[in-house]
């Protein structure tokens, strides 16, 4: 089931786009495809379009078919995991010579790919912030930059990038504008509806919502079949596909995205304005916040502010490191986006591969994935690790 145009909710695409009942049994939930492969009707007779499960898979289908319709896509691809989305993306895409621009506040994983695996191929990058148009504009070399690589929010600082402004400006320049949409998800921000041409998701994160896969998801506006068409064959010809049974896990999730967001949003909110008061918080990076630079840019292009936070210690790395060990409700873990709450230590956890790079995270700073429990066993969660400063 595609979604058709006069699904206007977004929690009705959840449910629905590509989630056919099962005309056999009438079962409301699409079986899980198990397969490895399909009986042809003689050579050639492929049932479906389907061969073999690396090349397609009809549980895979159904949650491509899920993706694309939630950002408003022409085209949804899922992956084994966020990186091989991004690998296989930036591998269709560029060749050695060429040129890419990232921001200097993305996830750990992104700035590795880009500066190891794809720097020893001979692409070449420059770290900007992407908040700053002039810097991205300045950081562009016509012909040779590719790709512009964007996170709004960005993991671990949370700048808010202008989406719109930065798709106009990669259109001028012929530069494909692709954003991790992770931290918000497609609940509360399109990046395709404000002119990006291809948005990134790892999947394990709030797509699937409770930390019991990997995956990841690439998404292609209209527009740029020729391009989904290209990535979809480096898929099948790399082979680094989502299995069926996490398919159906990150299908299963995405049906409450919608009132899950709210609730991590919502439980956010309230902790960061406790945060905010506190005397051994340093700073509160949370763009719901009045005083966060983005906040009124974040208000235009997202419906709501997200449930990540982080906080720089006023006592520095060994106040942070303290913090992040005595939480308890808050459980001390990589990765971010599940229903329970989970605090990291981005400059020796999620961004220890970024340290001494431009997009090195400071060592004062932690990084809170705030779940959907009751807010305020969170609050006194937070209370209780603080006073122990």
């Amino acid at each position: 089931m595609t979604a058709p145009e006069f699904w206007k909710g977004f929690d009705t695409r959840a449910i629905h786009a590509g989630q056919e009942f099962d005309p056999t049994t009438g079962a409301v939930i699409p079986p899980v495809y198990l397969t490895s492969t399909y009986v042809q009707d003689g050579i050639g007779g492929l049932r479906g379009g389907y061969e073999y499960s690396r090349g397609g898979n009809p549980t895979r289908t159904a949650l491509e078919t899920q993706l694309a319709a939630l950002e408003g896509g022409a085209h949804g691809l899922s992956f084994a995991s966020g990186l091989a989305a991004e690998d296989a993306l930036l591998r269709t895409v560029l060749v050695p010579g060429d040129h890419v621009v990232i921001g200097n506040d993305v996830y750990g994983g992104t700035h590795r790919l880009v500066r190891k695996i794809f720097g020893a191929w001979g692409i070449r990058h420059t770290t900007v912030d992407t908040s700053d148009l002039g810097a991205v504009r300045d950081a562009i070399e016509l012909g040779t930059t590719k790709v512009l690589w964007v996170e709004t929010p960005s993991n671990p600082l949370m700048k808010i990038s202008d989406i719109a402004a930065l798709a106009e400006l990669g259109s001028e320049a012929g530069v494909l504008v692709v954003v991790d949409n992770t931290f918000a998800s497609p609940a509360l921000q399109q990046p395709l509806a404000l002119g990006a041409d291809v948005v990134v998701h790892s999947t394990t994160k709030y797509l699937g919502g409770h930390s019991d896969i990997i995956g990841g998801g690439l998404v292609f506006g209209v527009g740029q079949d020729e391009l989904a068409e290209r990535v979809t064959f480096t898929q099948f010809a790399a082979g680094a596909v989502s299995s069926p049974f996490d398919a159906f896990l990150t299908s299963r999730g995405i049906k409450t995205l919608g009132i899950r967001m709210q609730r991590h949003s919502q439980n956010a909110l309230a902790i960061a304005r406790r945060l905010e008061e506190h005397a051994g918080i340093e700073h509160v990076y949370y763009p719901g916040l009045e005083s966060h630079p983005g906040h009124e840019l974040a208000g235009r292009q997202m419906s709501g502010f997200g449930g990540m936070i982080s906080i720089a210690l006023a006592g520095g790395g060994e106040a942070a490191r303290r913090f992040a060990e005595s939480t308890e409700v808050f459980q001390l873990a990589e990765s971010l986006g599940g229903v329970e709450s989970l605090v990291n230590y981005p400059a020796e956890m999620t961004h220890a591969s970024v340290r001494g790079t431009e997009a090195e995270v400071p060592e004062s700073v932690v990084r809170l994935s705030v779940g959907i429990e009751d807010v305020d066993d969170l609050l006194d969660d937070i209370d209780r690790a603080l006073e122990r400063l």
